[in-house]
């Protein structure tokens, strides 16, 4: 709540109003900037709102920096309103965005602030680079400003080489995976809106809401280094016709964005799951039949593509279509429980890497003999029950710790059990990490691990990890009576 001094822990999907270190400070227009000073100093704070007191919707801001510039420095008239300083046109975010969606759009802004709203576009609160303490940008300033400071394609590829350089850099200095797939997501989240905003301005895009949704593991800010592209357009149309006039429309640009991101290092996927594919640019309506198809039927096909488009996220554009579709989702989801038990009982066949006496099991890969693909049979445990969890429960998130938190405090999943799935899940997302970092042997598989090589420690927690997996997939199969 506003004014709540208690620290929220921060990961990539903390709401923003649960940031915010301090009360909202708001005055109306009319106050002049002496009594504004005033009330600065003594909430010893170093911004303030100036809000409309009727309907409290934000009209401008005001912070110290602005303050010395325009009264100190120009000379202002401290009788006058403060409305004269203030800076309009407000760079805002709903109070329940990210604190990942603030950091990338503070670092591209160039702003140090940012106004918060409720649902109404009321004012909420403010919040301020310090109480986003994990910006990306932060410990990588150079790299965030030559990205945003790019202008060409080839300069963008030459920086994505950067990035995976700076996550072994992190690797390096053992920060926890947790936050290396948080910066790698920060930056690639960077990268891409460059590459739409340069391949935008060559193209006459219709005059429509639309935005650009990423799926899988970029839309549950889980990316590691070998990754592809999974990507879709959404936009708003007014009837069928006017969705196919649309679609011819945007894909040509869908397509420049697809083939840039190819050539940053993002290979085109090769199940086609990307905007350029007319399957994949469809309007509001368009994509909820194609969601409520998919959980009509809980065919192969179906639970396929759950595993991918469910965990959409917006990347670029009108945040408040997507918002909308998730929504529309989320109310429709717990009322398939076909659909639900089908996704179960596909996670169920999932083989684990671990034998009856709890030596490892090798899949038979001889390209790749005496080696666990942790993607496979590490990861993907986790993943797939928290999103079932998610759908059951209309947990929003999509990012699966972020999931499985939430769907704990709903199912009475007991905290203890919720935090031993997390750190399991983080040691298996570290060692695909190192492996890819590091390379080796089996280089082009780049999520396969040999135990031997691991040191005794890592094997040991590994082993656990994948305990943790088949105990998750024991209470998924408990709370859908599989046996």
């Amino acid at each position: 709540m506003p004014g709540s001094n208690t620290r929220t822990s921060l990961s990539p999907y903390t709401a923003l109003r649960h940031l915010c270190s301090a009360a909202p400070l708001c005055v109306p227009p009319s106050v002049s900037v002496r009594d504004a000073l005033l009330q600065l100093d003594a909430m010893h704070t170093d911004a303030m709102v100036i809000v409309d007191p009727a309907s409290r919707v934000p009209l401008g801001i005001v912070t110290l920096r602005d303050v010395l510039r325009r009264i100190a420095i120009e000379a202002g008239d401290l009788e006058a309103p403060i409305a004269v300083v203030m800076t309009s046109g407000l760079i805002t975010l709903p109070a329940d965005a990210t604190a990942h969606q603030a950091s990338v759009v503070m670092v591209r802004r160039g702003v140090r602030h940012l106004v918060l709203t409720e649902v109404d576009g009321s004012y909420f609160n403010v919040v301020s680079q310090a109480d986003l303490y994990a910006l990306p940008g932060a410990s990588a300033a150079d790299l965030v400003a030559d990205i945003l400071a790019a202008r060409d394609i080839a300069t963008l590829s030459t920086l994505a080489a950067s990035v995976r350089r700076y996550a072994a850099q992190l690797l390096a200095e053992r920060v926890g995976a947790e936050a290396i797939c948080q910066r790698i997501c920060a930056l690639n989240d960077l990268l891409t809106l460059q590459v739409i905003e340069l391949s935008a301005g060559a193209f006459d895009l219709p005059y429509v809401p639309w935005c650009w949704l990423v799926f899988g593991s970029e839309g549950r800010l889980e990316q590691t280094l070998a990754t592809d592209q999974d990507n879709g357009l959404l936009f708003a149309a007014a009837s069928a016709d006017d969705a196919a006039s649309l679609r011819q429309a945007f894909l040509p640009f869908a397509r420049a964005v697809n083939e840039a991101l190819d050539a940053c290092g993002f290979p085109l996927c090769q199940g086609q799951i990307m905007a350029s594919n007319p399957a994949w640019c469809l309007s509001l309506d368009e994509w909820q039949s194609a969601f409520g198809a998919w959980m009509q039927e809980a065919q192969p096909l179906a639970l396929l593509n759950s595993t991918i488009f469910f965990d959409f996220r917006v990347l670029y554009g009108q945040e408040s279509l997507a918002s909308e579709l998730r929504e529309w989702l989320l109310k429709r989801a717990p009322t398939h429980p076909i659909f639900l038990r089908a996704l179960v009982d596909n996670t169920m066949n999932w083989a684990s890497p671990l034998n009856w006496w709890q030596g490892f099991r090798f899949d038979g890969k001889h390209a790749f003999a005496h080696t666990i693909d942790l993607k496979l049979h590490g990861a993907r445990p986790f993943v797939d029950a928290a999103r079932i969890y998610a759908l059951a429960h209309g947990v929003p998130e999509t990012n699966t710790v972020e999931r499985l938190r939430a769907a704990a405090s709903k199912s009475g999943m007991p905290t203890r059990e919720t935090a031993a799935l997390v750190d399991a899940f983080y040691h298996i997302q570290r060692l695909r990490l190192e492996k890819q970092i590091g390379g080796g042997v089996n280089a082009a598989a780049p999520n396969r691990v040999n135990p031997d090589h691991l040191h005794k420690l890592d094997r040991h927690i590994l082993k656990e990890s994948l305990k943790q997996a088949r105990s998750l997939q024991q209470r998924l199969a408990r709370d859908y009576a599989i046996h």
